[in-house]
């Protein structure tokens, strides 16, 4: 590079011939008049060698033109591949997109209060929820298109009406709500490819819409990708936490003190000082709350207790029988039967726990001494003329008819007694 300049200065600028241009430098004269041909820096290139791949090349492109996605392992089977696999990858690398096409990623521009973008994001980190339990527990990370403004609150579950829950407290946090919220194809969200019922509400509640982004397109929310790379490298490294509220605490305060107040380079602006047009865009919240949380239907079983995400909750056995209603959100679990509320409990995170209201334990106690008080009365029956009549054991009927070819053993006698005292 040094010779090529130096040969076209001393011959352009200081009017050296091309023999004393050589002589100068030192150089054959082919060299000067190479260098003063070429009007652009000389750039070295290495001669193309031959590769082990180029003898297969042929049948790689015929079975590229028939099965553009085959996978380089079926290929190597195919076309009996000695070779290491990823010269073969390489290859392939650069002459599938002929077959396969080129799916490009365009650079979109988000207007004020437009869009936010959803999606779970997973810490690598086990959360203490109970005696002896810590669990890896979902994330809901929430932003804005405008402002890149990014809202997390960590969820017991992935199920419909716990993502439900996180959505409205985001929101509601937020103050105002998102013309549209991005969600993929999360089963509990629109895992068909179109809303379920219970989002599908959610969203007509709060006026907004649901857009889930294409199969296998991660870049049609790639703010929200982005921002859970941020959460991985930037605020879980160095942390420890000794429960999901002290997460959700730590989460919120880096947020609003760190990531929320730097400088996003796509932008050129604090996603904190942004927040206000967002905010202007935005509708405004619904006058009243959606539904949300996990919620069912059960019949009261003798044993009080349902069971709501793999945990089990007492119920007041004064209901026994009947229609319960319950609604668990992150935090709490209700039970309501005709209109009262018959059960509350704060909710576990953790899994097989037996949650149990002393209250509940006491009433079935007091219902199951009368069930027994009962049934130590001596059993009878209403004659229709209103007077009660006693209930006989079958042996007196035996007895009062002199039946005597067959006497039934003592034990098969009391058990006959009992089942006509249950009677």
């Amino acid at each position: 590079m040094e010779d090529w300049a130096e040969i076209r200065r001393l011959h352009y600028s200081e009017g050296l011939p091309k023999a004393e241009v050589a002589r100068q430098l030192g150089i054959a004269r082919n060299t000067v008049r190479a260098a003063l041909a070429s009007d652009r820096p000389p750039k070295y290139k290495r001669a193309r060698v031959g590769s082990v791949v180029d003898a297969f090349e042929p049948q790689i492109r015929v079975l590229l033109s028939q099965w553009p996605t085959m996978p380089a392992t079926v290929i190597a089977q195919r076309i009996g591949w000695p070779y290491s696999l990823t010269t073969l990858k390489d290859r392939l690398r650069e002459i599938r997109p002929e077959f396969q096409g080129v799916d490009p990623a365009d650079r979109i521009s988000y207007e004020p209060g437009k869009i936010a973008q959803c999606d779970l994001w997973f810490p690598d980190a086990r959360i203490p929820v109970g005696p002896g339990q810590d669990r890896v527990l979902p994330v809901l990370v929430m932003v804005l298109g405008f402002s890149r403004l990014i809202s997390a609150v960590m969820l017991p579950s992935r199920q419909g009406g716990d993502l439900l829950a996180g959505m409205w407290q985001v929101i509601e946090g937020w103050g105002r709500v998102p013309k549209s919220l991005v969600w993929d194809r999360e089963a509990a969200i629109g895992g068909t490819g179109k809303p379920t019922v219970e989002v599908a509400g959610f969203a007509g509640t709060l006026a907004t819409r649901i857009v889930l982004a294409p199969a296998r397109d991660p870049e049609f929310k790639g703010i929200v990708e982005r921002a859970n790379q941020y959460l991985e490298t930037s605020f879980l490294p160095g942390r420890m936490f000794t429960s999901p509220a002290d997460f959700n605490a730590q989460v919120t305060e880096w947020l609003t003190q760190t990531a929320n107040r730097r400088l996003v380079r796509a932008t050129g602006s604090r996603p904190a000082e942004a927040f206000a047009t967002d905010f202007q865009a935005m509708t405004i919240l619904p006058p009243m709350a959606p539904m949300t949380g996990l919620r069912t239907r059960v019949r009261l079983g003798r044993d009080y207790y349902v069971r709501v995400d793999g945990n089990d909750y007492s119920i007041d056995p004064r209901v026994i029988g009947k229609f319960v209603d319950i609604t668990a959100t992150p935090t709490t679990v209700t039970a309501i039967c005709d209109g009262s509320r018959v059960a509350f409990h704060r909710r576990s995170w953790a899994k097989h726990a037996n949650v149990t209201d002393p209250q509940h334990v006491a009433a079935a106690q007091l219902l199951r001494a009368r069930y027994q008080e009962i049934g130590r009365q001596q059993p009878s029956r209403q004659h229709p003329d209103g007077h009660r009549v006693a209930l006989r054991a079958l042996p007196d009927y035996d007895a009062l008819f002199g039946v005597t070819d067959f006497t039934a053993p003592p034990s098969q006698t009391t058990e006959t007694v009992e089942r006509q005292q249950n009677l």
